[in-house]
């Protein structure tokens, strides 16, 4: 046998390989490489909007918890404006009371003694009455007149 043979057999076997690894291998695996490469392409790509999204819901939270702080902190002042309006209504509404209070204290107060008055002037008139009955029934003397007006005063 011959080297040469051998060797040229050899090539062309090889050159038959190489062409149907060409022909129908190769054209698979480049498809399947080509494709295996766009799916990783396409999961970075996803990978890199989910941290966008990531970032932007994380910056979304913040400003929704921002602004429920200062919604809270509205609702807060707000509520206290209304307790010091409450309570200042309370005050107000008390001291009206107080000073209808006071004015029917002294309505009262003035009646009452009214009312003392006109007694102790119906008093004084029926002791002066009284004391005119006593001087008329007997004769008047300086004597007489100061112990009647002395009885009349300790009456009084």
């Amino acid at each position: 046998m011959n080297i040469n043979a051998t060797i040229l057999g050899q090539v062309i076997s090889f050159a038959i390989f190489v062409w149907f690894c060409m022909k129908y291998v190769w054209p698979a695996l480049i498809g399947a490489m080509e494709e295996r490469k766009k799916t990783i392409a396409d999961g970075l790509e996803a990978a890199d909007r989910a941290v966008r999204d990531l970032e932007l819901a994380q910056n979304k939270a913040l400003d929704q918890l921002k602004e429920a702080k200062q919604e809270a902190a509205s609702i807060i002042d707000e509520a206290k404006k209304r307790a010091n309006s409450i309570i200042e209504e309370s005050k107000d509404k008390a001291r009206e009371e107080g000073d209808r209070l006071i004015v029917s204290a002294k309505a009262e107060i003035e009646q009452e003694s009214n009312k003392a008055r006109e007694e102790l002037r119906t008093q004084v008139a029926t002791l002066a009455i009284a004391g005119a009955e006593k001087i008329l029934e007997r004769s008047i003397s300086e004597e007489d007149n100061r112990d009647i007006v002395d009885g009349l005063a300790a009456q009084l």
